[in-house]
């Protein structure tokens, strides 16, 4: 079955099951392998994409259930929130190992583009599930508060 998902402003036209996991769509059909899988069952945060700017875990997620929806993954963010939290993480050096920061980097954006200043309680609620098996959380919470102030 054939079913359109709008990723990243271009239209893709993907020729897979409607209950397929979004994630499985998106690297293995559309190509873009910056979404990561990580356990499968959306507990780790490692799938996270934005759908209409939210953010949802892709391994969970049918493709039915986004179709029609605007879908972006970590290669097509391009908003101030984006940028703003892509320069402290390299300026803070948040990442080890790296595996889990594409889906922390599109949390901490969509926590960012609807709370300009966010408190540890809200950064806590919006990386909620978002494992880093490196444990750099400290750094983590720093970049987000050194990306909001960088917005103000």
């Amino acid at each position: 079955m054939a079913v359109t998902l709008t990723i990243n402003g271009n239209e893709h036209t993907l020729d897979v099951a409607d209950d397929m996991p979004l994630l499985w769509a998106i690297r293995d059909h559309a190509g873009l392998t910056g979404t990561k899988f990580g356990c499968g069952l959306a507990l780790c945060g490692a799938c996270t994409v934005h759908l209409d700017g939210n953010p949802i875990r892709s391994c969970s997620t049918p493709v039915s259930a986004v179709a029609g929806g605007n879908i972006t993954t970590i290669e097509g963010l391009n908003s101030k929130a984006a940028a703003a939290v892509q320069a402290a993480w390299q300026k803070l050096d948040v990442v080890q190992c790296g595996y889990c920061q594409s889906g922390q980097i599109m949390s901490a954006t969509a926590l960012l583009a609807g709370n300009s200043d966010p408190d540890d309680a809200d950064i806590d609620a919006a990386m909620n599930g978002n494992i880093c098996r490196c444990s750099t959380y400290v750094r983590i919470r720093a970049a987000i508060k050194e990306a909001a102030r960088s917005l103000a």
